[in-house]
């Protein structure tokens, strides 16, 4: 006897996105299916998703716009030598919603919905059994749980990253920070500033996201191999907000030209060119992070869960397998590929590469590029923009490198 239809393992950002498609009549997918749902929630502790934010482009009239922390028509990127790139992404807003808010949106849709029903519990297995999947583990009371579904998606970070050429983590942290007199425009978000000192493999920028004139989320980013200590991103973003920023020291006397730091994120997102299972058995799938969901050249991944859960729900209310597809083309794979050995080779100088990139690109179509929407005629003319000889030699060294397993990424996922 089955407990569901569909089990989803995870609350994350694509189990959270799969439930509310599935249950909630403002998710948007097609419901000419009534499925149950059982939603496994992680307690609260290590195994629970970190408090972050979200980020991702799209035109204005999105499902999640009243829920959003703020958005921006305008863009910036900064080069080491300050030379800025502002750009109006028409017809894109660049858009933050916090982990929070989506999870209070959600919470509240999926406790109206009679078809969907929320378990604690920590999850030891999920495997194929009879004529569907079972998954297994102990729930808040530390009893014995066993969950019976038609189908089951586990949206957990897989314990490790497949085997690969290239492997980088995007690693940060930041800081939501209040200043004592008006030091932001609220008009404009900087996706890159360079003018931070570079590490000796791969490549370092801030990140700033103005909510108001004097608050604003400020992060220290690194693509590279190895993550930092809590130590190493506190030193980073002291420098960056007090020698680059120029907004005095942090949590100083008040009035005193400072800021205070309000609230704290931190994480760590594979950049990879593995291949992600997105299918563990007849009825097991993977989504989200686990199910190749995240953009390996930029490590964004909300709006492509957007495409794979839509793409999951709507199979299932036809009555097919619900194989969760890659949002990311073979295309787009290849390119991100390329980028990352260059990249983790040194052939490109990191900092100078995105912002030659995007002084020579219109940003619209960047942000198209990046999110897989350009056709390949756009796409080879984005890829005339970057080093010709350092791409073309990865073209083709990259059919003779071994795929090999990279050690666990440290830190939160």
């Amino acid at each position: 006897m089955r407990d569901a239809d569909v089990v989803i393992v995870g609350a994350g950002a694509a189990g959270l996105s799969l439930a509310r498609m599935l249950c909630a009549a403002e998710g948007g997918a097609p419901t000419s299916r009534a499925l149950s749902v059982v939603l496994v929630d992680a307690p609260r502790g290590p195994l629970r998703p970190p408090e972050r934010t979200w980020c991702f482009w799209e035109p204005p009239g999105g499902p999640y716009d009243a829920h959003l922390a703020a958005s921006w028509e305008r863009l910036r990127v900064r080069g080491p030598d300050g030379a800025q790139t502002v750009g109006r992404p028409r017809p894109y807003r660049y858009k933050m919603l916090r982990a929070r808010d989506f999870e209070a949106l959600v919470g509240g849709e999926l406790a109206a919905s009679r078809r969907c029903r929320r378990v604690e519990a920590v999850v030891d297995s999920v495997h194929d059994h009879a004529d569907g999947a079972v998954v297994r583990g102990r729930d808040a009371a530390g009893q014995e749980l066993a969950l019976r579904a038609r189908w089951v998606f586990d949206s957990r970070p897989p314990r490790r990253l497949p085997p690969a050429r290239t492997t980088l983590l995007q690693h940060f942290r930041g800081w939501f920070v209040r200043t004592d007199r008006p030091a932001f425009d609220p008009t404009v978000a900087d996706l890159m500033d360079f003018r931070t000192p570079q590490p000796a493999q791969g490549l370092s920028f801030g990140y700033v996201l103005p909510l108001s004139a004097d608050r604003a989320l400020i992060e220290y980013t690194e693509f590279s191999r190895e993550v930092l200590d809590t130590d190493g991103y506190e030193r980073a973003l002291r420098g960056y907000t007090r020698d680059v920023l120029r907004l005095g020291e942090p949590d100083g006397p008040r009035g005193a030209g400072g800021f205070r730091v309000t609230a704290v994120e931190q994480g760590v997102i594979p950049m990879t060119d593995g291949r992600f299972e997105r299918r563990a058995g007849r009825s097991v799938f993977r989504i989200g992070t686990a199910g190749g969901a995240t953009r390996a050249s930029t490590g964004y991944t909300f709006a492509a869960v957007q495409r794979q859960t839509r793409a999951v729900a709507e199979a299932l209310a036809a009555g097919r397998t619900p194989l969760p597809p890659s949002p990311h083309s073979r295309r787009s794979q290849a390119m991100d590929a390329v980028m990352l050995r260059v990249l983790d080779s040194g052939r490109v100088d990191g900092a100078r590469f995105f912002t030659s990139l995007f002084a020579g690109v219109p940003m619209e179509r960047l942000l198209r590029f990046l999110d897989g929407g350009c056709g390949l005629r756009e796409d080879v003319s984005i890829g005339l923009r970057t080093p010709v000889a350092p791409m073309v030699r990865t073209v083709a060294e990259l059919p003779f490198l071994r795929r090999r397993s990279p050690p666990p990424p440290g830190g939160p996922w």
